[in-house]
């Protein structure tokens, strides 16, 4: 009897030998709210104070220029501390690594928040990127090791969805929390969901062996003077106008010169900071040039939305993040179709492909924009844009661990965030350029072609200052009207140049190995 209800299939059949995981855990889904909580405090944190910038600027007695270093202090600190994450959890032990990178972030948070001067408030950015730049590669990692082969994909749609939503959520929920209590409360907030995913880990974690390996400190400080002097290239570039400034020249030749040394180093050296092997698979290595893009396509557009509809079209914080949001409600719903796509063995290739092809779709919608584009139309560029971040975000992350062995996980996550978070600032760098470029290109040809009967049959332009204050008030409206069309113009450029970014980079998903091959 036994014997036929097993030939039935009311016996379920075991796993695939190699269908288990890494490091079993007991209680799954709590250790999953455990780490997506982490992850979700690290990525608000890297939006979420920008909206409290013009606060900050007052209570602590900066000004313009110098208010801008509580966001590259973070920016810089995490990128320079990113790289060493594979080493310290070999080291150290990537459960104690994970726990003190998240308390870290929590007491970091908290000194922001009581920061009484300029000075203070830098420093504890700069802790607060250092600790939380660990907690991104681990949790990615984590996800994995803790969950069988077979549920990848569906961890990494669930971890997705908390690194996409979050830049998203956080301007929205930065301005709310700016003008119903304060500006510290966008650091406080951190505290209370910090306080639980730190209580979930100390009791859930799985321990993760540790390797005695050696630091490349010749590696790690080369290529930490490359990030640096990047992230300062970019940062006061447009500030300093460019190369007609000294200091530009500086950064640019540290940048330079310390990237090929770091790239001659690393490809030759002994013990170098990163395994060899990591670059030499190539999926992985294809899939970092995609992390490059999607970083820049991403939060490039995110950076220029929000100030377009509250300068130009009169949004408030909260409608310009009501807004936003459907771009978040995309992502969630592409993510699961692809992540579905990918269990049931569907070739990932076409799938990133089809994804960058709808991102380009929506930037080329949103590129069609004027001055009267109503709040349905941006609503629906933005889900069709977050539609194709997901389909592209998860077959992505599943083809660049597919031939990964485990060991390399944490140190190919860092990878994998590196060049996300230097693609969005090389994006939101090179948006920015362009559109103050073409903001003073779009203005002068429109301010060349305003004459008396492109304003009315009965106004000459070059006349009307008879009209002493009333003219000179008819010239500043005239002025200001020529500076929002110029500035759509621009925002429009900046669309256009994205949309045949994210277009160059389809090609590239030919070159990968297909996911079933795998």
């Amino acid at each position: 009897m036994a014997t036929r209800s097993a030939q039935a299939g009311d016996v379920p059949a075991p796993e695939a030998a190699d269908d288990v995981a890494q490091l079993p855990v007991a209680n799954q889904g709590i250790l999953i709210i455990g780490i997506m909580s982490a992850s979700l405090l690290q990525v608000l944190d890297t939006t979420i104070a920008n909206v409290a910038i013009p606060h900050m600027r007052s209570a602590l007695s900066a000004t313009n220029e110098t208010v801008t270093w509580v966001l590259t202090s973070y920016i810089i600190a995490s990128a320079v501390a990113l790289p060493i994450t594979g080493w310290l959890a070999d080291r150290v032990g990537a459960r104690r690594l994970f726990i003190l990178s998240v308390l870290g972030f929590i007491l970091s948070s908290m000194l922001c928040g009581m920061a009484q001067n300029l000075g203070e408030m830098v420093a504890f950015r700069a802790l607060q990127g250092v600790t939380g730049a660990f907690i991104l590669p681990l949790s990615q990692a984590f996800m994995l090791d803790t969950n069988k082969p077979s549920r990848h994909s569906q961890m990494m749609a669930i971890w997705g969805m908390g690194i996409m939503i979050g830049p998203i959520l956080g301007p929205v929920l930065g301005g709310w929390l700016t003008e119903q209590a304060s500006w510290r409360w966008v650091f406080y907030v951190n505290l209370p969901i910090g306080i639980l995913s730190l209580a979930i880990l100390i009791t859930q974690l799985p321990q993760r062996g540790t390797a005695r390996r050696r630091f490349d400190i010749a590696g790690f400080v080369l290529l930490g003077l490359a990030l640096a002097s990047f992230q300062m290239l970019l940062d006061r570039g447009q500030s300093l106008d460019w190369f007609a400034s000294y200091e530009i020249w500086m950064w640019t030749f540290l940048f330079v010169s310390s990237t090929w040394m770091a790239v001659v180093h690393l490809g030759s050296a002994d013990n170098p900071l990163f395994d060899r092997a990591l670059f030499l698979d190539r999926n992985f290595a294809i899939s970092l040039g995609f992390m490059l893009v999607i970083g820049a396509v991403m939060f490039a557009t995110m950076a220029l939305l929000p100030p377009m509809l509250q300068q130009l079209m009169s949004y408030d914080v909260i409608d310009t993040g009501l807004v936003l949001m459907p771009r978040g409600i995309g992502v969630l719903i592409s993510m699961q179709i692809a992540g579905m796509a990918v269990r049931r063995g569907i070739d990932a290739r076409p799938i990133v492909a089809s994804g960058f092809a709808i991102c380009a779709g929506s930037l080329w919608q949103m590129s069609l924009w004027s001055l009267d584009v109503d709040r349905f139309h941006i609503v629906l560029a933005g889900l069709i844009q977050g539609l194709g971040i997901g389909v592209v975000f998860i077959p992505l992350n599943i083809s660049a661990f597919a031939t990964l062995p485990p060991r390399l996980r944490t140190d190919g996550s860092s990878l994998l965030n590196l060049l996300r978070s230097l693609g969005a600032s090389a994006g939101i760098s090179l948006t920015t350029v362009m559109f103050a470029r073409n903001l003073q290109t779009s203005h002068a040809d429109i301010a060349a072609n305003l004459s008396g009967a492109s304003v009315s049959n009965s106004v000459d332009v070059s006349t009307v200052d008879r009209y002493q204050g009333l003219g000179e008030a008819a010239l500043r409206m005239l002025d200001m009207e020529a500076n929002r069309q110029a500035a759509m113009v621009a925002y429009i450029d900046d669309f256009r140049m994205m949309m045949w970014i994210t277009i160059a980079a389809m090609p590239l998903a030919l070159l990968m190995k297909s996911n079933r091959t795998a």
